[in-house]
């Protein structure tokens, strides 16, 4: 049977609705109340925004005392909705962000629950280039011998990661750039990595990440990368 594009095409493609999708790529939980404000309308229009968007499978919710937060309901939605990212009129990649704030997102962000941005980019390139991973078929990565040990070098915690149809590592266009980022659980597991270290930083905004002086050089020692053209903090 095919699968029904409409539903869930339908429920992104409202303004309030998408506005909130978005300020949930970060794969951080937020609260109703602010998931409101970010979309510009009232705390009770919003509770039936999120409403249709958990009837149909793209969020899910928790209740801490008075609050339900909200959370993308997997890395599925948060790749349909950076593809949708691609399509335009979006910026090329050569052409200068419009604000402060889409210059921080495009240096680097969260894309759910791995790095994205120029930093992400750049992060995947390193690791082909030093032999960190491989392909494994058309749309998956495997880490080589030499990545795992690298990884392990760092802390990264590889047990438990289960096969997957998808792939555990694999490539994620990104939208800004137009180029892949690594995205899957060994990914996610990196960047949570990366920012217990003190390598990467939230930013202002939710879904920025900020390249700190220890990251500079611990992604220079780690995997050889220059990143004079990632901003730091």
């Amino acid at each position: 049977m095919d699968a029904n594009i409409a539903s869930p095409a339908a429920l992104i493609g409202d303004p309030a609705r998408a506005a909130m999708l978005q300020a949930l790529l970060g794969g951080r939980a937020v609260p109703a109340t602010q998931l409101a404000w970010i979309a510009g309308v009232s705390p009770q229009a919003a509770s039936n925004h999120l409403a249709r968007l958990a009837d149909g499978g793209l969020v899910v919710a928790a209740r801490q005392g008075r609050h339900r937060y909200y959370r993308l309901a997997g890395p599925e939605v948060a790749q349909a909705l950076e593809a949708l990212a691609l399509i335009p009129p979006t910026p090329r990649p050569f052409d200068p962000p419009l604000s402060p704030q889409a210059r921080r997102l495009r240096e680097a962000r969260t894309c759910y629950d791995h790095l994205a941005g120029r930093l992400g980019v750049a992060l995947a390139d390193g690791f082909e280039r030093r032999g960190l991973i491989e392909a494994d078929g058309p749309e998956r990565y495997r880490l080589t011998p030499e990545g795992r040990a690298r990884l392990a070098e760092l802390g990264v915690d590889l047990k438990g990661v289960k096969p997957n149809p998808r792939g555990t590592l694999r490539p994620c266009i990104d939208w800004t750039e137009r180029r892949r980022h690594l995205a899957g659980p060994i990914a996610a597991r990196l960047t949570a990595r990366l920012f217990e270290l003190g390598w990467i930083e939230r930013g202002r905004e939710g879904r920025s990440a900020v390249l700190t002086p220890a990251g500079r050089t611990g992604f220079r020692r780690t995997f050889g990368l220059e990143l004079d053209t990632v901003a730091a903090a």
